[in-house]
């Protein structure tokens, strides 16, 4: 399926509501926040410009920034919620304020909150900083070692570069999430580089613990006196998940096996705001696609790879949180992709996306392919 852009033809749509969808368009949450309770009547759409009237000022904010021109579209936004005799709805203030924290503003944010929350009367958005020079920053912060494939002897090497990394840093972040299969020797590698780690008190964070849990359960049984690293490493990777309950009764599994005293708990989950800092990032799930940074262009490889993904499930998950910009172009290649998803009978949701890539998406009409979840 094609796309075609929306701005082919001239058709005036009344500004106090949005187009009718499709009957077998999904539901979209676009719609809750009110992009169009703006003074004026009809808004025009036409080739030769985008749009005209002050109810579609959204639309042209979203295609300025999606175009890179972000203090334009920032002044476009401003001058409206500056208009004393404005009735702007609460989608224009959130795209503002979205706009700033893609653009690391937090001063013009801090002032903004403040009219938003007098106005709508609730809690203002916390601020976040999304700008490229941010996710720069955070993202060179702690340094990532993945380990992938077979946990074995050969692991060795890797984990004697993985400690030096994280002494010289005094920080490493450990990705398990692709391992396939362990043997009973590279358990032991990874439990004595985690405790020569912990004595040289570097902070380590370890992504897709739980893959290595369910990978090491069939390799442990009650009663069995062998393979005591294994269950050592079991229990030091349900620190990580935080799973305490399961953490307890493997402990006297543990005991009564070997007739020692087992380890102690401790929850080795970071919170939210550590993890961020330490990786800019949340830690990603197999069953979540990720579209990260500024994407832009009608071959983006993100875009090409959806496809793929998409391709193996009938439920598909596309994490936006950290989605900068989303370019016109690549507006349009994601619209033809998720077409195809939906013709197929997949159920997309793209979630977390931010006022202002929402409002692209609804300029574009991937909102009538696919769920569009707004961040709140």
């Amino acid at each position: 399926m094609a796309f075609n852009l929306p701005f082919g033809s001239k058709k005036t749509t009344p500004a106090s509501r949005a187009p009718e969808a499709e009957p077998s368009a999904p539901h979209t949450e676009l719609s809750s926040l009110d992009f169009s309770n703006l003074a004026g009547g009809e808004m025009e759409v036409s080739e030769v410009g985008i749009t005209s009237g002050i109810g579609a000022v959204f639309e042209d904010a979203a295609v300025l920034f999606a175009n890179g021109k972000d203090r334009d579209a920032e002044h476009l936004l401003a001058a409206v919620l500056d208009d004393p005799v404005n009735t702007a709805g609460e989608g224009l203030w959130m795209m503002l304020l979205d706009l700033y924290s893609l653009t690391g503003q937090r001063e013009k944010f801090e002032a903004r909150v403040i009219e938003y929350a007098r106005r709508f009367e609730r809690s203002p958005p916390p601020w976040e900083d999304l700008s490229l020079q941010s996710a720069k920053r955070h993202g060179n912060a702690v340094p990532l070692f993945n380990i992938t494939g077979t946990l074995a002897t050969a692991t060795g090497v890797q984990l004697q570069q993985l400690c030096s990394i994280g002494r010289k840093g005094g920080a490493i972040r450990i990705d398990l999430g692709k391992l396939r299969s362990v043997e009973d020797e590279g358990c032991t590698l990874l439990k004595n580089a985690l405790a020569q780690l912990a004595n040289d008190r570097v902070k380590v964070t370890v992504l897709g613990a739980a893959k290595l849990v369910s990978l090491l359960d069939g390799k442990v049984e009650v009663g069995v006196v062998e393979k005591q690293d294994v269950w050592m490493l079991l229990l030091e990777m349900l620190k990580y998940t935080g799973e305490s309950g399961r953490f307890e009764d493997m402990a006297v599994d543990y005991a009564v096996t070997f007739e020692v005293s087992p380890p102690s708990w401790e929850s080795k989950v970071p919170l939210p705001s550590e993890e961020a800092a330490a990786a800019g990032t949340p830690e990603r799930g197999e069953e979540e696609y990720y579209l990260d940074g500024e994407v832009a262009g009608s071959s983006n490889e993100m875009i090409r790879k959806l496809t793929e993904f998409g391709a193996e499930r009938q439920s598909v998950v596309v994490e936006c949180s950290q989605l900068r910009r989303l370019d016109f172009v690549a507006a349009g290649a994601l619209f033809n992709v998720l077409a195809a998803l939906q013709a197929q009978g997949k159920n997309v949701q793209l979630v977390n996306v931010s006022a202002m890539i929402g409002a692209l998406m609804r300029v574009m009409s991937i909102d009538q392919v696919a769920q569009v979840m707004l961040r709140v």
